[in-house]
């Protein structure tokens, strides 16, 4: 077990560093003010075919407002869920949501999220584990009538669970109850189906996930974070991500780098930087999102570019976000060499994000 810094726990939080215990870590933390299951890929149905990117995330919101409420009705809980499809040939991003109240049972029908393990559903989409701890097998299951898109993929972990931060508590801030318990699942081998306009089509390819909880992530003076998962060309593992400020400035860095078959090597707050490169601004809502970042890493340096520029989410009937979250590839910056691909996300630049 690892010897974590003195300072690191979450006084008063109710949770802090320990060590992750699996298949329970893989489930829900009802306890936690904030916990999400993030999954993003890239699909292709053909070699030579344009790749589809991928995105399906359960959030979990306690919401403290009716924790000594008896009835088996009231709002203990709040369940979220966003699904999108990049679609590279149409150059077209679809995207839908969900939200719903839970009660904290399992059995609450049309939004639960299990505590043993990870199995999470939302009015008829779900997101569940199966197989040992080091053989997972998940199933992304959802269908979306009025955007017309839907799957039902099979992701394989191929590599161990990747503990971020130290041994899986990774640092979000200044303050010590600013971090998050935080694991993925990188370079997980995809298989399944994918629907657009009812057509189906059988798919393969590669995809990560994040799975994180936590009583306060952010720090009071950020307003959101850029954020990268890779999964490199040669099997390698590549996270990095900044929280901001209103001005641009970092309050925090981060990531990690694993090298295929090796150690994970964590990165310090000093030792990640992000610059923003060319920029899109979005028709709908005139925010302004960098979709090209050159980002400087212990284990290199690297351009980020986003395969379609037009990757805006706009949750606002649901987490009441307005995000960029998009397929990207990543390249080692002189070289212009593509090493891997993955996804880019921005928060916050829409206006302040706020979680809780």
């Amino acid at each position: 077990m690892p010897a974590w810094p003195a300072d690191a726990a979450a006084a008063g939080t109710g949770i802090g560093p320990r060590p992750l215990v699996f298949p329970r870590d893989f489930g829900a933390h009802p306890e936690t003010r904030t916990e999400w299951w993030y999954a993003t890929g890239s699909l292709q149905a053909a070699p030579g075919d344009a790749p589809f990117g991928f995105q399906l995330t359960f959030f979990r919101s306690r919401t403290d407002l009716a924790t000594r409420h008896p009835s088996r009705f009231a709002a203990r809980q709040l369940l979220f869920a966003h699904a999108a499809v990049t679609d590279l040939a149409q150059r077209q991003l679809r995207h839908a949501e969900r939200i719903a109240r839970w009660n904290g049972e399992a059995d609450a029908g049309l939004a639960a999220a299990a505590v043993a393990d990870t199995d999470v559903g939302l009015a008829g989409w779900r997101f569940v584990r199966e197989g040992p701890p080091g053989a997972s097998v998940y199933r992304a299951r959802l269908s979306d009538r009025p955007a017309g898109f839907g799957f039902d993929l099979a992701l394989r972990s191929t590599q161990p669970v990747l503990l971020q931060g130290e041994a899986g508590w990774s640092r979000k801030g200044p303050e010590a109850a600013q971090a998050s318990h935080y694991y993925s699942q990188p370079q997980l081998a995809v298989s399944g189906t994918l629907v657009r306009d009812a057509r189906r089509l059988p798919v393969t390819g590669t995809a990560w996930l994040d799975h994180e909880w936590s009583e306060t992530l952010m720090h009071p003076e950020a307003v959101g974070w850029d954020w990268i998962g890779m999964n490199l060309d040669d099997g390698g593992a590549l996270t990095a991500f900044q929280l901001r400020k209103a001005d641009g400035s970092a309050i925090w860095a981060g990531g990690s780098y694993r090298a295929r078959g090796g150690e994970v090597r964590a990165f310090g707050p000093g030792e990640v930087a992000f610059v923003p490169g060319r920029t899109w601004t979005s028709p709908a809502t005139r925010s302004r999102y960098p979709v090209q970042w050159t980002v400087a890493t212990p284990a290199g340096r690297f351009e980020v570019r986003a395969l379609l520029d037009a990757q805006e989410l706009d949750s606002r009937a649901s987490t009441g976000a307005i995000y960029w979250e998009g397929l990207s590839d990543l390249h080692e910056a002189g070289s212009g060499r593509r090493v891997g691909r993955g996804y880019l996300e921005m928060t916050g630049r829409a206006s302040p994000l706020r979680l809780g």
